[in-house]
């Protein structure tokens, strides 16, 4: 080895100061905020504008104008309507289907794990795919669920078909769906629960029911808060099964806010009241996750104060 070998300096390493460190570890959440803040800012101008696909030459800003309309419109208090009466129908539906699968499986057996997978299927399966599979097996010529109901007196049951049942079908396909998701969040709280109360009730007596009152559903209360909100945003912001199952019909039974917005966008080519649609749903989506998430820090609050 030669002296000039020898003499070589090591590498230099590469160092970042400690003030600079911070600003680069928050520079990917820096860059995802800005992805994310481009397109509702340009929604939020849109909303602001008379712009029609079919008219381009005749794009203006009508400041709120879409708003005034809309808020004007009927079809909007019922889009409203439909909207908010399907987001509390089917997360109340799951949360009750979910927790009570969850209580019957919470002991950890083979049997309940192999169940609980199992019961994941659904959740694995593309909502939209799934809502094809719902419409084939509710066919009224060849579909399995419409032979059924004729076994039970019902033979011309026209689920999505007619506007008395299209919103039960829909939610039943929601319901199939996601009450997995529910149930596999609350099964992992009651599982992570301490055992300590349970087994002094069980020591001294107490009955059951009052065990799933007053200690489990007051702990489990953070999970079952947390599964409200993430079904809540989603299932207000519904698209895929109700436009692959009805496209909004029959009539206007199920057009809600993102059906009526991707409508009002690509057939009646009207940008500007598509947009100013999706910006109310945010504001509906924002109070609604902001009271839950208020809603979920007073009671942590409430529990490290009580421990």
């Amino acid at each position: 080895m030669s002296d000039a070998t020898l003499a070589t300096p090591p590498m230099r390493r590469f160092r970042v100061s400690r003030r600079a460190l911070p600003y680069l570890l928050s520079l990917p959440a820096l860059l995802a905020c800005i992805l994310i803040l481009i397109p509702f800012a340009t929604a939020v101008g849109y909303s602001l504008q008379r712009y029609r696909l079919s008219q381009p030459w005749a794009r203006e800003w009508n400041w709120g104008q879409n708003y005034v309309d809309l808020f004007n419109d009927p079809a909007f208090w019922n889009t409203l309507r439909v909207s908010l009466s399907y987001a509390f129908v089917v997360v109340g539906i799951e949360l009750l289907l979910g927790l009570g699968i969850a209580l019957l499986l919470q002991r950890r057996t083979r049997f309940n794990n192999f169940v609980s997978i199992m019961l994941l299927m659904p959740l694995m399966t593309a909502p939209a795919l799934a809502a094809l599979m719902w419409k084939l097996m509710t066919n009224p010529g060849f579909g399995i669920l419409s032979y059924f109901m004729a076994l039970i007196g019902f033979p011309d049951f026209r689920w999505a078909a007619s506007p008395n049942t299209a919103f039960l079908t829909v939610v039943l396909v929601d319901v199939w769906v996601y009450t997995p998701f529910i149930m596999i969040l609350l099964l992992a709280g009651l599982r992570s629960l301490p055992q300590q109360p349970f087994e002094a009730a069980a020591l001294d007596g107490v009955p059951r029911l009052f065990v799933f009152w007053r200690i489990t559903l007051p702990m489990l209360t953070p999970y079952l808060l947390t599964a409200v909100l993430f079904r809540m945003i989603e299932s207000i912001q519904q698209f895929d099964i109700i436009y692959a199952m009805t496209q909004g019909g029959p009539g206007n039974r199920l057009t809600v806010f993102q059906v009526e917005a991707y409508l009002n966008f690509f057939q009646a080519t009207n940008v500007g009241r598509s947009a100013a649609i999706l910006m109310i749903l945010w504001v509906i989506t924002y109070i609604l996750s902001t009271i839950f998430i208020k809603n979920w820090l007073r009671l942590r609050e409430k529990t490290r104060a009580g421990a």
